[in-house]
């Protein structure tokens, strides 16, 4: 038994390369806002590691666009939220530019009556930092101009928003993708379902020089089928 310990003991000793199962397609580190990480991203990714088990993807969260060639982290892509601002990468959107008003049921009960867009004027509007014009936006595809689009506390990232929500700070302004759960779970619900979409989406973006990297090309084309099936779905 010495014996054989020993021999499982040395072994263990390699370098971690030759310790642990590697896989013959690589890795491949992708950034990611955390909100889609969590709603939309994860849920999926068994479906592509069981199309391409040859390929280990790592997640790292980043809310702004950043340099892949200077950042901590060795980063292959990115998911971005935005309308192609991010320089100096290629970028293929995705999914999320349809947004939606959301609040507690325990907010709206305890609030004044929300039951068309000019009632908004007597509620907390929850604000998204980098979108400060967002709830304009969206009151004037509404035709309503009585309302201070800029009333209320503001919060940098969704999740953020989302979680001001469910605890009843008021009513927020995010993509639909990232609220269906909590709505189908009661958490959230949706005051007026009114069709409304951004210039704004999830999009995946890397440097230039990957552009031939075939594990991005597998993540790539993955993404761009699950993005068109969800949209079919909605």
């Amino acid at each position: 038994m010495c014996a054989t310990f020993a021999r499982r003991w040395s072994r263990c000793r390699r370098p971690r390369s030759t310790c642990w199962p590697t896989r013959q397609g690589g890795i491949l580190n992708l950034a990611t806002p955390p909100a889609f990480c969590v709603k939309w991203l994860i849920p999926r990714l068994e479906r592509f590691s069981n199309e391409h088990p040859e390929i280990l993807v790592n997640l790292a969260t980043r809310a702004r666009p950043f340099d892949f060639d200077t950042d901590a982290e060795p980063l292959d892509a990115a998911i971005h939220y935005g309308n192609n601002d991010w320089p100096s990468v290629l970028s293929h959107r995705l999914v999320g530019d349809e947004v939606v008003p959301v609040c507690s049921a325990a907010y709206l009960a305890s609030q004044p009556p929300l039951n068309a867009p000019k009632d908004l004027r007597r509620h907390a509007l929850l604000q998204q930092t980098r979108r400060p014009n967002w709830w304009r936006d969206w009151l004037d595809a509404k035709l309503v101009q009585d309302v201070n689009a800029w009333a209320g506390p503001r919060f940098e990232h969704f999740y953020m928003i989302m979680q001001a929500a469910v605890a009843g700070l008021g009513v927020a302004l995010l993509p639909r993708l990232l609220v269906n759960d909590d709505v189908l779970l009661g958490r959230l619900l949706i005051p007026f379902d009114e069709p409304f979409t951004t210039a704004d989406a999830y999009c995946l973006v890397y440097p230039a020089a990957k552009r031939n990297d075939p594990k991005l090309e597998m993540l790539r084309r993955w993404l761009l089928r699950e993005a068109d099936e969800a949209r079919q779905v909605v």
